[in-house]
């Protein structure tokens, strides 16, 4: 991993967060103190982003390149959207790491870093508020999201159990019916 210093606070820095999507609704002041706590990280392709089980501060937008993440060694998702979000699971409910999650190819993200409060110094402290529970906005939409797309994908496992049921037992009744 190649990794940035915390980012300036600075008007060319602030307009490359602007084109983040789910950046666009923020004030220029609150990307400002977004700055503040980021840093860029750029893997190699099958390098480690976010260890399963780890406890770590950080949270991702994707930049460039992709994402693969991985439960159990097990894949569960992919994503190649610049800006989405990952690692805001573990920011919301402060468990460990759920999965991991590897760079494919050359992957550049905005690495965030939650736990460093201190640099957002200045400031009121509703400005601070605003600025957290903007943040955590943008992880219910994201989360809101995400989970729809579980729903579909269980209905669809859940479907396909129920078909490949019925067709072992249709299997089944044939013998049977063959055996009289």
């Amino acid at each position: 991993m190649i990794e940035t210093k915390y980012l300036k606070d600075n008007i060319e820095n602030i307009q490359k967060l602007m084109s983040i999507p789910a950046l666009k609704n923020f004030e220029t002041k609150y990307l400002g103190k977004l700055l503040k706590l980021s840093k860029i990280r750029e893997y190699e392709s099958g390098e480690i982003i976010i260890k399963e089980g780890d406890i770590d501060p950080w949270l991702y937008f994707l930049l460039a390149g992709s994402i693969v993440i991985k439960k159990e060694n097990v894949e569960i998702g992919r994503i190649d959207k610049v800006g989405e979000i990952f690692g805001e699971m573990r920011i919301v409910d402060s468990m460990s790491r759920s999965a991991s999650v590897y760079a494919v190819g050359r992957t550049t993200c905005l690495a965030v870093d939650t736990s460093a409060g201190d640099k957002l110094s200045g400031g009121e402290r509703d400005e601070k508020l605003d600025f957290l529970l903007l943040l955590y906005k943008i992880f219910a939409e994201y989360m809101s999201l995400r989970l729809r797309l579980t729903n579909e994908e269980l209905i669809k496992a859940k479907q396909e159990v129920e078909r490949i049921r019925e067709s072992k037992m249709n299997i089944i009744m044939r013998k049977i019916q063959n055996k009289e």
